[in-house]
């Protein structure tokens, strides 16, 4: 059984990875092509610096940098608002944003209610 070779929209990773930022903002969807034609920030042109000079543990604030085709394959880690928590960049993250891959909420689990809390559990002893 033959392996499945990604595409996006058309065209291999190789293909996207040889298109420079102008060609590439063609094939990726209205908001990140706005983004691009705008220009990135200061922070995240340090990014794509280091991203570029390949430095191993990256760490980032920037949740609204694109994933571009050539972090493919890195793990950056990105700031969730408490630590930094790693994102693996493979081929299906192409087009998106790093901030959705850092979950900013948790699942909230709730015990017991404490004391005081209802008025039922106010007749209860303190020992």
């Amino acid at each position: 059984m033959a392996k499945k070779i990604f595409t996006y929209k058309g065209r291999t990773v190789e293909e996207l990875k040889m298109m420079d930022l102008k060609e590439l903002s063609t094939v990726l969807p209205s908001r990140l092509r706005r983004h691009i034609k705008r220009g990135f920030t200061d922070k995240e042109k340090n990014l794509l610096k280091k991203i570029r000079a390949k430095k191993g543990n990256i760490e980032t604030h920037c949740r609204e940098m694109i994933v571009l085709p050539e972090m493919i394959g890195m793990t950056i880690k990105v700031h969730s608002g408490k630590e930094f928590q790693p994102v693996i960049i493979l081929e299906d993250m192409i087009g998106h944003v790093l901030g959705e891959f850092a979950q900013t909420r948790r699942r909230v689990q709730h015990n017991a209610p404490g004391i005081g809390a209802t008025k039922s559990s106010g007749a209860l002893s303190v020992r």
